[in-house]
């Protein structure tokens, strides 16, 4: 299972929102709604996400096996 709850709790950090992480990398509402729901995303927008918030991916995203 992959969870984004460290995403969420990065951009809470850094005092952004979902909204502004959208708009500053260009994502869908539909990708962020995927990992709204912890769907899989394609990894080039996890780079881009940490890449934008200078972060590792383990910032972003966690698999529970």
């Amino acid at each position: 299972m992959i969870c984004y709850d460290r995403l969420w709790k990065t951009l809470i950090d850094r005092h952004m929102n979902r909204t502004a992480l959208r708009d500053k990398i260009g994502i869908s509402n539909a990708t962020l709604a995927k990992q709204g729901k912890n769907e899989s995303v394609n990894l080039k927008i996890i780079e881009s996400i940490c890449r934008e918030l200078q972060c590792r991916i383990e910032d972003v995203v966690e698999i529970f096996t």
